[in-house]
């Protein structure tokens, strides 16, 4: 009985086989060297841009303020996403009418609350996965024809042309932390955070800071007090060993300390990707396979009050939607929270439950005193 033998693959098509091979292998090779050359490296230190704010209101000790802190998700994190990152599957998340729908709920919430100062996390400026829509233009835009005016401060914290990963890829990402604030901040600093990447993972990650606004406290007779309210705006490490996260709080820590030792009072407010010890978190057990987050322990933060309000969790898993979820087994967290200086007086902190609708994280509220 005769068997056939496998004939060897022509030369010519071995050849074009490995040219093939080549020309995708130079492509990748330059793609990396293309953001390596273009990655984004900020200074220590860089001052950030105010925008006008003619009628700003004045800044009184005794007077009451309200603070609304939120990572919005950059409007592409609703309720129907999950993400392939915390064990989802997707990457692009919502087409353009659904980043419309949820910055409009974004939107709607804060004109509900008529903050005096306004925090948010994960606010595009200019990617492709919320569709390229300038998002604090947007909102800040939408406020001010409701009434609400305030002066913008922005901080670039990921800033990649191209980011090649997964299938489909991120593609570009211009994103950063904004603070909208209804008094006249005299000053704003981005200050960078440390990186724990190294390359390449590093060239398409976030480069975290703290954006600092600084603002004139005035006493009750309109007289300046010598003495500001400094507000640090932030948006620790998500996805790396814990490492990331201790670096970059005990520089927060630094930050923090150097502004009480002015008397000043000092506020830190946004998403920690971190519990504060002691908060409740017995209804948002952990369940196998999740994400475990990190902790901040309140005796680091000696003289310091850290406040979170556990009775609605401030953020949600996106290893699956929780539209259609059965929300008994659904994973939550508690990550947005407040860092005050003793001489503030808080009067009470809300998280809002809005079922995460128009983002993974709810807001939280923040009403206080500075004393």
């Amino acid at each position: 009985m005769n068997s056939e033998k496998k004939r060897p693959l022509p030369l010519r098509i071995l050849r074009v086989i490995g040219i093939v091979i080549g020309l995708l292998l130079l492509c990748v090779a330059g793609l990396f060297a293309y953001l390596t050359c273009n990655e984004y490296n900020p200074e220590p230190v860089e001052k950030v841009a105010l925008t006008p704010l003619p009628e700003a209101k004045p800044l009184t000790a005794g007077a009451p303020i309200r603070l609304v802190t939120w990572n919005i998700g950059y409007g592409a994190l609703g309720d129907n996403a999950d993400f392939f990152m915390d064990g989802g599957k997707g990457v692009k998340t919502a087409d353009r009418a659904r980043v419309l729908l949820n910055i409009q709920g974004v939107m709607d919430e804060l004109t509900r609350q008529t903050p005096d100062i306004i925090l948010m996390q994960e606010v595009d400026r200019d990617s492709y996965r919320s569709e390229h829509i300038d998002e604090m233009e947007e909102i800040a835009e939408y406020l001010e024809a409701s009434g609400q005016k305030f002066q913008r401060a922005f901080a670039c914290n990921f800033d990649v042309d191209f980011i090649p990963y997964p299938v489909p890829p991120i593609g570009e990402v211009k994103s950063g932390i904004v603070t909208l604030s209804a008094f006249a901040a005299t000053d704003a600093e981005r200050i960078s955070l440390p990186t724990p990447f190294t390359w390449p993972s590093r060239v398409g990650n976030l480069k975290r800071c703290l954006l600092v606004t600084r603002y004139p406290v005035l006493d009750e007779n309109g007289g300046d007090t010598g003495r500001e309210f400094v507000v640090v705006n932030l948006h620790l490490e998500a996805y790396d060993d814990g490492e990331g996260k201790i670096a970059q709080t005990r520089q927060l820590k630094g930050v923090l300390d150097s502004e009480v030792a002015k008397g000043n009072y000092v506020m830190a407010a946004g998403d920690f990707n971190q519990v504060f010890s002691g908060t409740d978190l017995s209804a948002y057990p952990t369940y196998p396979g999740n994400w475990i987050c990190g902790q901040i322990e309140a005796e680091d933060f000696a003289g310091y009050q850290l406040l979170m309000d556990a009775s609605v969790p401030t953020c949600r898993s996106l290893d699956r939607p929780v539209a259609g979820s059965d929300p008994d087994t659904f994973q939550y967290y508690m990550l947005d929270g407040v860092i005050l200086s003793a001489n503030i007086r808080a009067e009470s902190i809300t998280t809002r439950d809005l079922g995460f609708v128009c983002s993974d994280h709810n807001p939280v509220i923040l009403d206080f005193v500075l004393e």
